[in-house]
């Protein structure tokens, strides 16, 4: 039974991993350096907990680049 567990959250785990990837890609940094992208994250890391205005504008962004999947 804990081994069933430990492979569900192995494939929780895969699959989050794989949908955080794919948010790359779709905001087209797929071919930048990892140094760049990580410094970037860590960056914005800081800038939300200090700034929840800056939250609620990438949001707003965010929720427009997803709404163009359709098309």
């Amino acid at each position: 039974m804990a081994k069933m567990r430990t492979s569900d959250s192995r494939k929780k785990d895969t699959r989050e991993k794989i949908e955080l990837g794919g948010l790359i890609v779709k905001a087209g940094l797929r071919y930048e350096k990892r140094a760049l992208l990580l410094g970037a994250l860590v960056e914005l890391s800081l800038r939300l907990k200090s700034d929840e205005g800056e939250r609620a504008r990438l949001i707003a962004i965010g929720a427009e680049a997803f709404s163009h999947d359709d098309q």
